[in-house]
C-alpha cells in the first residue's frame, strides 16, 4: 500500500510542470485541471523548486521566450493574445479592488527583494538585462493551477535599482486552459485584461542568434508565428508558451495605472 502511494505521488509530481504550472484542463471548471503540459521542464526539482535553465542560451523554451521578449515591445501583434473586455459588472470593482490591496500588502512585505529570496522566490534570468524582473515562487505557481490565491502571486516584478532591486508589482498566473469566465472569477475581465504569449517558433540549434537583431525570424519578437512556416525553417512551434498572465501595479494612484496593459506588455 505504501509502494503504491509512493508511485502515485511520484507519478503525479512527474506530470506537474514545474516552471508557471502549465496546467491542461481536458474538463472545464477551475478546479478540474486534469491533463497536464510538461512543457519540457525537468520535474526532478520539484522537492526545492529551482528554475530550469536559467540561462539565455539554455535549451528551455521559457529561456528562449524570455530571451526573446527582452528586445522588443510585447503588443497585440501575432504573437499576444489578450482576454476581451467586458462590461463592468455588479461588484467588478470591489473584487479588482481586494486584489489590488492584496498585492499592495505582498509588495509592501518584500520591498527588500532579499526577503523575498529568503522566502523562496527565484530570480528568472537574473543574468539578462530586463525592464521588469520576474522573481517567481514555483510553488505558489502550482498552486495557481488550481485555484486563485491573491496573497500567492506566481511572480514579483522589480526594476533594476542599482546593485539591488526595487518591487513595482506582481503577477498572478493561470492555466493555458482556463477560460475567460475562469480568468473573470480570478479578476474582473471589465477591469484587468489577462494575457498570453502565442505562436512561438524556436529557433534550430544552428540558427539560435537569428531570434535577436532589427528584423528576427524566431522568437516572440520574430515574424514566424505558423507552424508551417517554423516547421519549414526547422524550428519547433510552440502554440502558447506560458499560462495566462496579469500584471498588477498596486503602488500607482489610478486604476488604469495599476491594471496598465501597456506596462505589463512592455515588461513581461
Amino acid at each position: 500500500m505504501k509502494r503504491a502511494l509512493a508511485l502515485a505521488v511520484a507519478l503525479l509530481l512527474f506530470h506537474v510542470p514545474l516552471f508557471w504550472a502549465q496546467a491542461q484542463s481536458s474538463q472545464s471548471g477551475s478546479q478540474n485541471m486534469g491533463s497536464m503540459d510538461m512543457s519540457g521542464h525537468d520535474m526532478s526539482k520539484m522537492d526545492a523548486p529551482e528554475t530550469p535553465d536559467t540561462s539565455a542560451n539554455g535549451d528551455d523554451p521559457s529561456a528562449h521566450a524570455m530571451h526573446s521578449m527582452q528586445d522588443g515591445h510585447m503588443d497585440m501583434g501575432p504573437h499576444m493574445k489578450m482576454t476581451a473586455i467586458r462590461k463592468m459588472q455588479q461588484g467588478d470593482e470591489e473584487r479588482a479592488t481586494q486584489v489590488a490591496e492584496a498585492a499592495r500588502k505582498v509588495a509592501e512585505h518584500y520591498k527588500d527583494y532579499k526577503a523575498a529570496l529568503a522566502d523562496g522566490f527565484k530570480i528568472f534570468l537574473p543574468n539578462v538585462p530586463q525592464k521588469q524582473y520576474h522573481f517567481t515562487n514555483y510553488r505558489y505557481a502550482f498552486e495557481a493551477a488550481f485555484w486563485f490565491n491573491p496573497d500567492h502571486p506566481t511572480s514579483l516584478l522589480y526594476e533594476k535599482d542599482g546593485d539591488g532591486y526595487k518591487i513595482i508589482g506582481v503577477m498572478y498566473t493561470a492555466p493555458k486552459s482556463a477560460s475567460e469566465d475562469e480568468l473573470d472569477e480570478r479578476v474582473p475581465l471589465s477591469i484587468a485584461q489577462w494575457h498570453a504569449h502565442v505562436n512561438l517558433c524556436l529557433p534550430p540549434a544552428d540558427k539560435k542568434n537569428e531570434m535577436g537583431g532589427p528584423h528576427p525570424k524566431f522568437g516572440l519578437a520574430g515574424s514566424i508565428n505558423t507552424k508551417d512556416d517554423c516547421d519549414a525553417a526547422g524550428g519547433k512551434f510552440i502554440p502558447q508558451i506560458f499560462g495566462w498572465m496579469v500584471h498588477v501595479y498596486p503602488f500607482e494612484q489610478k486604476p488604469e495605472d495599476i491594471w496598465s496593459v501597456s506596462h505589463q506588455m512592455h515588461g513581461d
